[in-house]
């Protein structure tokens, strides 16, 4: 009868404590060595969110001064800035302009992704490249037509400049969604054919469950970028408090405020605590997505 045979690491029976000890911490040195990059790196990236936080809790003659670590925490400091401005009004204005957009962008790029990437027609590859094009195409260059027209329309002064050309064209996206979309084998829209769905319904019913994780990189891109997105809200809300979002609302805090950077700090890290809480859910999905797209070309 035949036994399973021991790790080739294992450590014998009668081994002493202090070796045994010693190969532990061998194989944490070891860990240590071949993750040396990646620690690196995660600690660059965690400074400056490391600096906001201590800032905020701060008072304010010791913000920004040479100490970096608080001589006394403030935790009040995050009540207060509620006090200061209308945060929750920002923050609803914030929510309701990414959330929109994102939207928007979805329901625009998966059809033309899908009819990029499955569909053959004549003059496919042009408008491919004229979508790659756009995504080059700096948005300052289409500011002055595009804001005539708005002011036109009377919409200058409120999301719907910001929210409404998501629903017709987002170059990034469509992008995006074209590539992972190749990398799902087209016998399985074949097969729905087959079965009797038509070109909408498989891209319904077959092609967007198999393609959650591209969709869910494509969303958390759009929202990030729209969450963060200055250009626009000063364009086109920057003469109406109202309908400013928190990245609008930021910037100016200094100056509402005398430049109190413990309190602008603190806002800076309510502001980024709804994208880390989104990036920590979606991880998985968001890598997967960004891992597997552009695997075809």
């Amino acid at each position: 009868m035949t036994t399973l045979a021991e790790p080739r690491h294992a450590a014998p029976a009668s081994e002493p404590p202090k070796v045994r000890m010693r190969r532990q911490w061998d194989k944490k040195l070891y860990w240590i060595a071949t993750h040396s990059l990646g620690i690196a790196m995660g600690v660059i990236f965690m400074l400056p969110i490391l600096f906001v936080f201590l800032t905020a809790v701060m008072s304010s003659e010791q913000a920004l001064s040479s100490n970096f670590w608080p001589k006394e925490w403030h935790f009040e400091n995050f009540i207060e800035v509620f006090e200061k401005a209308p945060l929750l009004q920002y923050f609803g204005n914030s929510m309701l302009y990414s959330s929109l957009a994102t939207l928007g962008a979805l329901i625009s790029a998966i059809p033309a992704a899908y009819a990029l990437s499955k569909l053959k027609f004549r003059g496919q590859n042009l408008f491919f490249m004229l979508t790659v094009a756009a995504m080059m195409l700096p948005p300052q260059v289409t500011v002055v037509p595009l804001y005539d027209l708005w002011v036109r329309l009377g919409f200058t002064g409120t999301l719907i400049p910001l929210i409404v050309p998501y629903f017709f064209f987002d170059a990034f996206s469509i992008f995006l969604l074209r590539q992972f979309f190749l990398t799902i084998p087209k016998d399985y829209l074949e097969a729905a054919k087959i079965d009797g769905c038509n070109e909408f319904q498989a891209m319904i019913k077959v092609l967007i469950p198999m393609a959650k994780p591209g969709i869910a990189a494509t969303a958390m891109f759009c929202f990030l970028f729209t969450w963060n997105d200055y250009f626009g809200p000063l364009l086109y809300t920057g003469e109406t408090r109202d309908s400013w979002p928190l990245s609008l609302a930021i910037a100016s805090f200094r100056g509402m405020h005398h430049v109190e950077w413990n309190l602008t700090m603190a806002a800076t890290a309510l502001i980024m605590l709804p994208v880390i809480v989104l990036f920590v859910f979606a991880q998985k999905s968001f890598v997967k997505g960004v891992t597997f797209t552009g695997v075809k070309g």
